[in-house]
């Protein structure tokens, strides 16, 4: 704590005892987004601003940090797996509060289709982050692919209470009583 308190004394960012910075608080960035999604009329208006989201999500706390994420990113996107969990792993061993890391690795477990241990990693994500609209539709689509559909379908109405304009929406079942 007093390693804290010095570094806010002297002005620098925090450093938690891990060597990883706080993440950067982007919450009024993020909730101006969230601002803007409400006021969407179209699914294409929408989609441009679901995807600012991930600006704010995919920047990590440090210049490490950022380049674990990025060649994470990289590698899944070029189908490396393998390559991709162990940047993701050194990631959250090393920024274990910087949510992306988390949602990253459960991403390339569900593109795996190892969607136990993609479950994990999202909760994870969803205990830092509680509103990472990714984290939740991650999270209902890997629920659903295991069949847990009572519970996927609450983590895409919890997502759908965020973002209504989410494309995984038609996977939304009518509830006894209600319409959709």
């Amino acid at each position: 704590m007093k390693h804290v308190a010095l570094a806010l004394m002297l002005g620098a960012s925090p450093v938690l005892a891990d060597g990883c910075p706080e993440a950067p608080d982007h919450s009024e960035a993020l909730a101006a987004l969230f601002d803007e999604l409400a006021l969407a009329r179209t699914d294409m208006e929408a989609r441009v601003i679901s995807n600012r989201f991930w600006e704010f999500w995919a920047d990590a706390p440090d210049e490490p940090s950022q380049a674990m994420l990025d060649e994470g990113m990289r590698a899944r996107a070029a189908f490396d797996f393998l390559r991709a969990i162990e940047r993701f792993d050194k990631l959250v061993a090393y920024c274990p509060f910087y949510a992306e890391g988390y949602n990253q690795r459960a991403f390339v477990n569900f593109l795996r289709e190892d969607y136990e241990a993609a479950l994990p990693d999202l909760d994870r994500t969803l205990e830092i982050n509680p509103e990472h609209v990714g984290a939740l539709s991650g999270k209902a689509l890997t629920l659903l692919a295991l069949g847990r559909e009572e519970e996927g379908q609450a983590a895409l109405r919890a997502a759908l209470a965020l973002n209504p304009w989410l494309s995984e929406r038609f996977l939304l079942k009518e509830e006894p009583g209600q319409k959709l």
